[in-house]
């Protein structure tokens, strides 16, 4: 009989797959997706997965082995929270460019497995601050990180300002707008990664990068995800579904206006304070 492979064979394994399927370009976000044990998240097994089609199903055992495909592994099923996509996330990652001794900015640590891939990313020399409003959660995530001293996890939610500056902000819950401190917060050349997300959770993820008092924007892909608490008003939600079904319009945008202004055609989804625009950044 076959020796199974190691579980660093098989994280190996894992990350080489994300390489090929994703096309990722940045060898660094291999070797995090290979570095980090995904098990230490999950709790102990056998696990809840989900299916996008068949919904949750359970894993035959408890070998770890089991976690190392491009599942979401449930963390709370009656609330459909769980540890995401990887081939998502490795995507993400490998397109935004997360560099070594960067300040990142988590909104939404869940237990704590992407936060452990961003500090492997941003290195030692690096920071990642990550706020969770599930407080059994959050208290998990800490104690998950404790191999990884740049990372920290706080109490609270998205709308609770946190002082610095950061390079990289990157929420892991869908949002009907970006709260005004989170652009306040990124330093110049800084990116934000946000899921604007409606009913059913469908939305696309937004990439702003912020370019002095500017921030050009794009469409980065459909996405759906579980809702960011205190980020979210029925308001929003309904200006965001409207202007979902202008799907080419979504492809069109290319910067986030703060300034005062009347909506126009050039307006792709106007709100009170902000826009996003298909004005291309000047």
């Amino acid at each position: 009989m076959a020796r199974a492979p190691s579980l660093s064979q098989t994280r190996r394994w894992f990350a080489e797959e994300l390489r090929a399927v994703g096309h990722l370009r940045d060898e660094r976000v291999v070797e995090a997706f290979a570095a980090v044990s995904r098990e230490l998240f999950a709790g102990p097994g056998p696990w809840r997965i989900f299916h996008f089609v068949d919904g949750y199903w359970t894993t035959a055992d408890a070998d770890p082995r089991r976690l190392y495909h491009n599942v979401l592994i449930a963390l709370d099923e009656s609330r459909r929270l769980n540890i995401g996509e990887p081939l998502l996330w490795a995507s993400h990652f490998d397109r935004i460019g997360v560099q070594e001794g960067a300040r990142v900015l988590q909104v939404g640590a869940g237990s704590g497995y992407y936060t452990a891939i961003l500090a492997e990313l941003v290195g030692p020399d690096g920071q990642v601050e990550a706020i969770e409003i599930d407080r059994p959660l959050a208290e998990a995530a800490q104690r998950n990180l404790a191999a990884w001293p740049n990372a920290h996890v706080r109490l609270g939610d998205a709308s609770q300002p946190i002082d610095g500056q950061w390079d990289l902000i990157v929420a892991f819950a869908g949002a009907t707008a970006p709260h005004a401190w989170w652009l306040d917060a990124l330093a110049d050349g800084g990116r934000l990664l946000l899921p604007l997300t409606a009913e059913q959770r469908g939305g696309f993820m937004l990439r702003l990068d912020r370019r002095d008092d500017g921030f050009a924007a794009r469409s980065a892909g459909w996405v759906g995800f579980y809702p960011c608490a205190r980020a979210r008003s029925p308001e929003d939600n309904a200006a965001l579904g409207q202007a979902l079904a202008d799907f080419v319009g979504q492809q069109a945008v290319r910067s986030l206006r703060r300034d005062h202004h009347d909506k126009d055609d050039s307006c792709w989804l106007h709100r009170e304070g902000w826009c996003l625009s298909k004005r291309e950044l000047h």
